[in-house]
């Protein structure tokens, strides 16, 4: 009885190991096998061609929304005064830097006109090029300074006004030469004075555009002093608290006020 037993557990346990054996035969012999998976494909490129109709249908919305709203925001950009920012430039090797830097500001204050004026009897490629470039609305002008105005090499910088014909050069464009731009809107604008060298806040853009004759600010490190500011009492502006030449009748920076420039009779359309 023992001896059938032994003999019964022993095909038993031959059985399974050749069960087993041929089972890892046949799952060597599968791998490398191409396998049919049409069948659990299938759901995956249902759900692909379902994500893309819903991107493609996500993105005309979108698009609609966009060609929706871009006349408001037209219409809110044109009701604004633009902004006519004159400054005066001239050949040296940090022109292309401060030009740049001034650039980056101007590219986030919305209904602004950059009038860059060279010192120069020509317009120059550097500034032409840069210009073209900048993503801003501007004009491109040029002026040079008499010989017996421009500074000499050892003279004081405070010897002689400088920038004087380029600024100038830029009020007579608004006067005389400027046509209005699209989105410009009519008779409305503020003119403000930027030299390529100072650093302006966004800040002071928003305040000078409700400007309704002319606005003065504080002005930071200049003439000497960590600042200069306008004194006012009584809501007007009744003396400068400035520490050069402060006889002057305007002693002021020219970063310091922006003016609101009234039409003149039988000018309709322009500036002045």
């Amino acid at each position: 009885m023992a001896t059938k037993m032994k003999l019964k557990l022993k095909t038993v346990f031959v059985l399974y190991f050749m069960v087993s054996l041929l089972g890892l035969v046949y799952a060597l012999m599968q791998l490398g096998q191409r396998c049919d998976c049409t069948e659990h494909d299938l759901p995956k490129d249902r759900t692909i061609s379902w994500l893309r109709g819903e991107l493609n249908r996500l993105q005309e919305q979108m698009k609609k929304s966009e060609a929706t709203r871009q006349p408001q925001k037209q219409a809110a950009k044109s009701s604004l005064p633009t902004i006519f920012v004159i400054t005066p430039t001239y050949a040296r090797l940090v022109q292309k830097a401060e030009l740049t830097r001034l650039s980056q500001t101007f590219l986030h204050v919305p209904q602004l006109h950059w009038i860059v004026v060279e010192d120069s009897p020509h317009k120059t490629p550097l500034v032409t090029d840069f210009l073209m470039k900048s993503g801003l609305t501007y004009t491109h002008l040029h002026v040079p300074t008499a010989k017996d105005r421009k500074l000499q090499e050892d003279d004081p910088s405070w010897l002689k006004p400088r920038g004087v014909e380029q600024r100038n050069e830029g009020l007579r464009w608004l006067r005389e030469d400027r046509r209005p731009q699209p989105g410009e809107g009519r008779q409305r604008g503020v003119v403000y004075f930027a030299d390529d060298d100072n650093t302006y806040s966004l800040q002071i853009f928003e305040e000078m555009r409700s400007t309704q004759r002319v606005s003065v600010w504080p002005v930071g490190l200049v003439g000497g002093m960590k600042y200069e500011r306008p004194v006012v009492e009584g809501g007007k502006v009744v003396r400068f608290h400035t520490g050069w030449r402060p006889s002057r009748p305007f002693p002021m920076d020219m970063a310091g006020f922006a003016s609101f420039p009234q039409t003149r009779p039988g000018q309709s359309g322009r500036l002045f």
